[in-house]
């Protein structure tokens, strides 16, 4: 390895980590820098680009990483996430835990994982790329209005607060929190998730990789708001069309990390029901 480039969370406590950083680099004859991303005030280092460093390390949460891995996607950098005071799922390691991935790192018992997007297209403007996932949502007192289209045919149009158009990875995301199912790690393809609509029958649909998404909505008078992995879009137009991209990112996985399902389970964000709990706390192993 010769060049390491941070990407930082803009204000929480990164001196301890920072310096662990600082030290194993310099140990090791690597370069240390910082890649800037959009917004991004603090300085932690010189600056260099994503396609200057052998390894990307994001210091924060899942924003922080995903704003690395969208940074790294265009020369194809590897991104490694640090957990700073998170419970996200992208940031695999804990802050504690930093220079010992590293040195899993400089072992070679790692792999890059390729991260799927969702193309993202307007009437107005080149395709953006969503990690997580595409938030079509009101912007005022009134319900919009989605209609879905998936491969041509008509799903459903659903009057509510909006839609989420997740990939696999972030469907434990703002999909789970809506209601929706959580996409299995294997799993390709993206899920529709209608934010709290208002009479019909719209559940949460799963599509697959070759398939094709449109959307056309309607505003009402309050509007609506577009965004990108919790960022804010700007789309005109009426109609959106979704596609998922296969690889697009790179995520560092290391040899011995944990299973995704099981470190949604450790952070809380899937629990066992308050019977299964009960049951194992009095020692009881008959069947439910």
């Amino acid at each position: 390895m010769r060049r390491l480039g941070l990407v930082v969370h803009p204000t929480r406590p990164l001196e301890g980590v920072l310096g662990e950083l600082s030290a194993w680099t310099a140990a090791r004859g690597v370069d240390l820098g910082q890649v800037r991303v959009e917004g991004q005030t603090r300085s932690v280092a010189d600056q260099v680009e994503p396609d200057e460093c052998d390894l990307m390390v994001a210091l924060g949460g899942d924003g922080t990483t995903l704003a690395a891995l969208h940074a790294g996607a265009p020369c194809s950098t590897a991104v490694l996430g640090i957990a700073c005071g998170s419970v996200g799922v992208l940031t695999s390691v804990a802050a504690d835990l930093a220079i010992a991935a590293l040195d899993s790192v400089e072992a070679g018992d790692w792999t890059a994982v390729d991260i799927p997007g969702i193309e993202v297209a307007g009437a107005d403007r080149p395709a953006e790329v969503a990690i997580n996932d595409l938030t079509v949502i009101r912007d005022g007192p009134n319900q919009v209005i989605v209609s879905i289209v998936v491969d041509d045919v008509l799903y459903a149009r659903v009057a509510g607060d909006g839609l989420v158009v997740a990939t696999a990875l972030g469907s434990s995301a703002y999909t789970m929190a809506a209601g929706g199912p959580i996409l299995a790690p294997g799993l390709d393809g993206l899920v529709l998730t209608p934010l709290a609509p208002h009479g019909g029958s719209t559940p949460p649909l799963v599509v697959g990789l070759d398939s094709s998404v449109e959307l056309t909505v309607d505003p009402g008078h309050g509007g609506l708001r577009h965004e990108i992995d919790g960022r804010p879009a700007s789309f005109a137009g009426d109609r959106l069309s979704v596609r998922p991209r296969a690889a697009y990112a790179k995520l560092v996985r290391l040899a011995d990390e944990e299973p995704r399902l099981t470190g949604l389970r450790r952070r809380g964000l899937i629990a066992d029901g308050p019977r299964v709990l009960i049951r194992d706390a009095r020692g009881d192993a008959r069947p439910l």
